[in-house]
């Protein structure tokens, strides 16, 4: 090797370090991508990749598309709605604009923080009679009684959650094994396809008198863990989105590779070995499909099933406002109709990302 070259390898390899090093930057923000799509932060990678050095022009671009106008999209709906809310006058007054749906969601926050000391305080005056009791040697006497101020709107979330998430399990249970036996049984579709048919379309509004009065004759005691008014809401989003789920499991059983159903009879695989082994990891790209859909319906089946139930929840509280007919209450109204829809927006990402860790399909 001449000098001559031995100066141009000495150049080069920077170059080809630096080259490698960004490759590897660049695959390493490739895989973040599909995270944080999931998480709506697809307008980072851009970010990312400029900062890795990638020309600034087309990163550009696809920031302006995946931030810019999303962010223009919400400024100008805001502008529309601060613009035409006074327009329109309601028996409780104008139509709230942003900025007094906005007071309420602080107001809400402070009657939350409020309740919470009131809370706190509840359970220390508790626990300074019972600890003067037990000094006096009247141990006998002491009690323990838990806090029963009324639930705040943060509280009627969680209610809400608790409520969607027992029907939204309580569906799965049923709909994954029963669309599995669907999928693999011809005769089982035909038997129980006409049900599916008629009963998918039912309104919540009709199941719900049926599932009160089934739940009221089994249940003669109120349970404080499972209140009746929280069964039958549970029960009602069970029957109404269970549907999504045991279709799409049903298809997507019914439409993975004959051979290896083929595999499975010539190893002479069990039935649930060739169910958990081969059936349903093929199956689960259609399955999570099923879920997802199931899990809005409930979502969105759980805020009707709430008022007429009048189980503590978003529903309760905007039929409450409602009938309350206070100047402040069509405003806590859109804040409820703003939390169900992000709330329902993050389930769903929840989903998407379960989907992302236990199957195999690109979802984006």
């Amino acid at each position: 090797m001449t000098a001559t070259d031995a100066m141009d390898l000495a150049n080069e390899t920077p170059d080809v370090a630096r080259a490698a090093r960004r490759d590897r930057i660049y695959a390493r923000i490739t895989r973040a991508d599909r995270y944080l799509n999931l998480l709506a932060l697809g307008w980072v990678t851009p970010i990312l990749k400029m900062a890795a050095g990638d020309s600034p022009a087309g990163q550009i671009k696809e920031l302006w598309r995946g931030l810019g106008l999303p962010a223009l999209g919400i400024a100008l709906f805001l502008a529309l709605w601060a613009a035409t809310a006074p327009m329109v006058q309601t028996s409780l007054g104008t139509v709230p604009g942003p900025t007094e749906v906005w007071e309420q969601v602080e107001n809400l926050y402070a009657d939350h923080l409020r309740e919470r000391d009131k809370e706190a305080a509840f359970y220390e005056r508790q626990e300074k009679r019972n600890a003067k009791l037990i000094a006096a040697g009247k141990a006998d006497k002491v009690k323990e009684r838990s806090y029963t101020g009324k639930p705040t709107y943060f509280d009627q979330i969680v209610t809400s959650l608790k409520t969607v998430a027992l029907g939204f399990i309580i569906a799965t249970i049923f709909a994954v094994p029963i669309g599995v036996i669907c999928g693999l049984s011809r005769s089982a579709t035909a038997a129980l396809n006409p049900l599916i048919q008629i009963f998918k379309p039912v309104s919540p509004l009709a199941w719900l008198p049926i599932v009160t009065m089934i739940v009221s004759a089994l249940s003669t005691t109120n349970s404080e863990l499972f209140p009746k008014s929280f069964v039958i809401s549970a029960v009602t989003v069970t029957l109404c989105s269970l549907w999504p789920t045991l279709i799409n499991t049903s298809l997507g059983v019914a439409s993975i590779e004959k051979d290896l159903i083929n595999v499975g009879r010539v190893l002479n695989l069990s039935w649930s070995v060739k169910v958990l082994k081969l059936v349903l990891p093929s199956a689960l790209p259609l399955i999570f499909t099923g879920l997802r859909l199931s899990l809005g319906v409930g979502w969105m089946v759980l805020i009707a099933a709430e008022m007429l139930a009048q189980n503590p929840g978003l529903g309760k509280f905007v039929w409450d406002e409602f009938q309350n007919g206070s100047s402040q209450s069509l405003a806590k109204i859109m804040v409820a109709v703003f939390t169900i829809g992000i709330i329902g927006f993050l389930l769903d990402r929840v989903m998407m990302a379960l989907q992302t860790m236990f199957s195999f399909s690109e979802t984006r």
